[in-house]
């Protein structure tokens, strides 16, 4: 049976390796060994999670400004995702295999916000 820190401590441990690995690499310069978008790639627009290594590498560097150039939408979703992942820390779920249930509506919600932030950012 595995400790109940296990999953919480592994997911820290994966986070400060790719924030080490990132903060040495610029991905606002091309040739980085870093991941790629396959919908950018593909189609030439951003999906709703573009830029997020950029304002990743943004926030570790201290520029708030240019992360939140880089995807303000996604800047903004941070803090309620750790909220959401330390309430649940704070009652023992975090190890465990769970699932993440969401009313119909605010699914619906999330899409349609997913899908304005897309069209918005690809017209300006």
């Amino acid at each position: 049976m595995r400790h109940p820190a296990a999953a919480p401590l592994a997911l820290l441990a994966a986070g400060l390796a790719g924030a080490g690995y990132l903060y040495g690499r610029d991905p606002h310069l091309p040739g980085q060994l870093l991941p790629f978008c396959p919908w950018r790639r593909l189609t030439g627009l951003q999906c709703p999670g573009c830029g997020g290594t950029r304002m990743a590498y943004d926030l570790l560097h201290g520029d708030l400004l240019a992360a939140w150039h880089d995807n303000a939408a996604l800047l903004l979703a941070l803090p309620f995702v750790a909220a959401w992942y330390g309430v649940r820390l704070r009652h023992g779920l975090a190890g465990r295999h769970w699932r993440l249930r969401l009313a119909p509506r605010t699914v619906a919600a999330l899409l349609a916000a997913a899908a304005l932030w897309t069209v918005g950012r690809n017209l300006l």
